[in-house]
């Protein structure tokens, strides 16, 4: 599940990959920059932003959202596609790779200058270089809803997703329901900081420090298996800000209380 580490991986994939380099090809497969092109500019830099991603071309950018399914692929020149063409959305080709954006999700190309409109209402990222845990934990008490929703609030904090959310609030001891003006947001920014840094550059995440298949997570995904800490069932629910945004949470009944 894309989360704010596997943006991050990409942005440095795709940057190492194209940064520099002169556009040789350029499709948007989305109707509404059907026709854009900007053959010919030079891709400065392509930086993660929480879950966002942004390729900066000339004194455009290109923005891009992963969502479920999403993925940049770098190829070489005339190499095979190892996706269905039918799935790509966007193509950035130099001279020597393409970089093939497949099944990605808010495709939008704007004046650099305007960035802000597509990614300024969100938090300070976690992964960023200007990280800011205090202002997270003050957005956080700020927050009325249950703990698991408002960290999942891009606005409140950038790069936390569903396994995050689940894996973080087991660590902490905290109850997916508590009231997130009740918890220790200080202590919650700082372990979640820990942990997708510690993730950044695995390439299998981790939340045990174990890597081996069924080892990595405490709680999600592991409803009614037995808790690893203390042998407890793990139960499942549904929480969400509305209807249509709920995600399934999981969690320990002993070890969060």
């Amino acid at each position: 599940m894309p989360e704010g580490d596997t943006v991050f991986r990409t942005a440095r994939r795709l940057h190492e990959a194209i940064a520099g380099a002169e556009v040789a090809r350029f499709e948007l497969r989305v109707p509404r920059y059907a026709t854009a092109d900007l053959t010919g500019e030079v891709v400065h830099e392509v930086i993660p932003r929480g879950k966002h991603l942004l390729m900066r071309i000339g004194s455009f950018t290109l923005h891009s959202h992963l969502k479920m399914e999403g993925r940049w692929l770098v190829f070489r020149r005339g190499e095979r596609w190892r996706a269905p063409a039918y799935q790509a959305r966007a193509i950035v080709g130099t001279a020597e790779v393409d970089a093939v954006g497949f099944e990605i999700a808010m495709v939008d190309l704007v004046p650099t200058a305007d960035e802000d409109e597509l990614v300024g209402h969100l938090g300070p990222d976690l992964l960023g270089p200007d990280w800011d845990a205090e202002e997270a934990a003050r957005r956080i008490l700020a927050d009325d809803r249950a703990v698991h929703v408002a960290i999942l609030d891009q606005r409140n904090l950038a790069g936390l997703g569903n396994e995050y959310a689940n894996e973080l609030l087991f660590v902490r001891g905290i109850l997916p329901t508590t009231p997130a003006a009740a918890v220790d947001a200080a202590g919650l920014v700082e372990t979640a900081s820990r942990m997708i840094r510690a993730n950044r550059d695995r390439a299998s995440r981790t939340f045990t420090g174990d890597t081996r298949p069924g080892r990595q997570n405490w709680v999600y995904r592991r409803e009614r298996k037995p808790c690893l800490r203390c042998g407890t069932p793990i139960r499942r629910t549904e929480l969400g800000a509305t209807e249509t945004s709920e995600r399934i949470v999981f969690w320990c009944p002993l070890c969060q209380t």
